[in-house]
C-alpha cells in the first residue's frame, strides 16, 4: 500500500536520511542490512530519487557511518543493561530497534505529530515499542520514561537543527532527570555544516533547514559546564569505511590539523546521584 497523504508533513531530514540508508542497505558491500526500511521505501509514494538524487557516494558513506556509531552505542549499552530502555528522540523514520533488537530492550520514540502519525502507519509497534507524540525540548517525555532499568536516551540528527539555549537546557534537563543515564548524540563541526548546505543545494531540488547548533570536537567537553551531573564525555570512535573512507574515520582523531575541527558522535553519562540545587 503507497502512503502520499501526509508524507508532506513529516520534516524531510527523515526523508533525506532515510533515503540515503536505503542506498547505503542496498549495496552488495553495505555497512549494514536494514530490510525494514528498504520496504519502507517501497510503501511510501514519494518520489526519493527525483527529490534527494540518487547521493554523493561520500556523503552517504559518511551518513551510513553516523548509523553505525548509534548502533554500536546502543548495542554496547544492552550488553551491560539487556532490558534496558532507549530513548529515541526525534526518531522519524528510523528503524534502529529492530537492528539492534535484543529480545529484552524497551523502546520510546519521541516525535512531533506528523512524523509519529507516518511512523505509526507504517511501522509495526510491539509491546516493547511506545510512542511519545510531541517536541523533544517539551520535556513532558520524560515523564513516560520507566526508569527501573538503565536508559538510554539517542539524538540522531536532531540538535543542530535547534537553537543553542534549547540544547543546552535538553541536556541539562537529563542530566538531572536521569541520573547514571547515558545520552549519545553526535555533532556538526562549522565548516561541515556550510560544506553539507552547499553539497545539498546541488542536489536534486532539496535544501536541508540551517543548522543553528553546531559544535567542533575541540569543544565536545565544554558540555560538562552544562550541569554538574554530566560526569564523562567520550567519542563513539566510527568504524572503518570504503575506498577512500577505510583508514580515514576511524583514525581522523589522529590527525593534528583536523583534530580539533571534526564532527562525530559522543556519549554523555550522568553522574550516579542527582545533583541538589
Amino acid at each position: 500500500m503507497a502512503v502520499a497523504s501526509e508524507v508532506d508533513g513529516v520534516p524531510e531530514t527523515a526523508l533525506w536520511t532515510l533515503h540515503h540508508r536505503v542506498l547505503e542497505a542496498k549495496r552488495p558491500d553495505g555497512m549494514f542490512a536494514d530490510p525494514r526500511a528498504v520496504d519502507l521505501v517501497t510503501r511510501m509514494d514519494f518520489p526519493f530519487a527525483e527529490r534527494f538524487g540518487e547521493g554523493f557516494r561520500t556523503q552517504t558513506q559518511l551518513l551510513a557511518l553516523r548509523v553505525r556509531c548509534f548502533d554500536i552505542a546502543v548495542s554496547e549499552f544492552l550488553v551491560d543493561h539487556p532490558a534496558g530502555t532507549v530513548v529515541a528522540l526525534g526518531e522519524g523514520l528510523e528503524t534502529q530497534f529492530w537492528r539492534v533488537d535484543n529480545g529484552l530492550v524497551r523502546w520510546l520514540t519521541v516525535d512531533l505529530p506528523p512524523s509519529a502519525r507516518l511512523r505509526e502507519r507504517l511501522l509495526p509497534r510491539g509491546d516493547r515499542q511506545r510512542l511519545y507524540v510531541g517536541s523533544a525540548l517539551d520535556l513532558g517525555w520524560m515523564d513516560e520514561v520507566d526508569d527501573s532499568e538503565a536508559i538510554l536516551i539517542t539524538a540522531q540528527g536532531l540538535l543542530m537543527y535547534f537553537r543553542p539555549e534549547d540544547v543546552h537546557r535538553l541536556l541539562s534537563a537529563c542530566a538531572e532527570r536521569f541520573p547514571g543515564g547515558v545520552l549519545v548524540l553526535d555533532t556538526v563541526a562549522h565548516w561541515m555544516a556550510r560544506a553539507v548546505r552547499r553539497a545539498s543545494t546541488r542536489a536534486a531540488g532539496y535544501r536541508p533547514p540551517e543548522m543553528h547548533w553546531c559544535l567542533d570536537s575541540a569543544d565536545w567537553q565544554s558540555l560538562r559546564q552544562l550541569h554538574p551531573n554530566v560526569a564523562e564525555i567520550t567519542e563513539v570512535r566510527s568504524p572503518a569505511g570504503r575506498g577512500p573512507l577505510a583508514w580515514l574515520p576511524p583514525n581522523v582523531h589522529r590527525i593534528p590539523l583536523i583534530r580539533g575541527r571534526r564532527s562525530g558522535v559522543v556519549r554523555l553519562r550522568f553522574g550516579p546521584e542527582p545533583v541538589a540545587p
